[in-house]
């Protein structure tokens, strides 16, 4: 169960992060934020997160170092989110995938 949940969420930003680097709206949403410059930094740093969460079922360190990059990346996407007074609804999917790989890596560090 725990792989599927690692897999499921790594595929999650392997999408965001192509949608990021790849659609217009996108593009309108990080110039909305005042962060385009940001835009594709952020759609690499979401492809790679979520490929080293896969990578990472097979070498705990890369899921570790994954796991804390995105949920730093999520947790300044729901900061950035507040700042433009977005609806709680539109909040919502950045704060769940904090949480999510952030038990990852306290799931690493609790066996060692």
């Amino acid at each position: 169960m725990r792989a599927m949940v690692i897999v499921f969420t790594g595929l999650t930003f392997i999408v965001y992060g192509l949608l990021c680097l790849l659609t217009d709206h996108m593009v309108t949403e990080f110039t909305r934020y005042g962060l385009s410059r940001f835009r594709k930094l952020t759609g690499i740093l979401e492809l790679l997160g979520g490929l080293g969460l896969i990578v990472g079922l097979f070498y705990p360190p890369i899921l570790f170092l994954s796991s804390l990059g995105l949920s730093v990346l999520m947790f300044l996407g729901v900061l950035v989110r507040l700042k433009t007074r977005d609806p709680l609804i539109e909040i919502f999917p950045a704060f769940t995938l904090k949480k999510v790989p952030r038990s990852f890596s306290h799931e690493i560090c609790e066996k060692k």
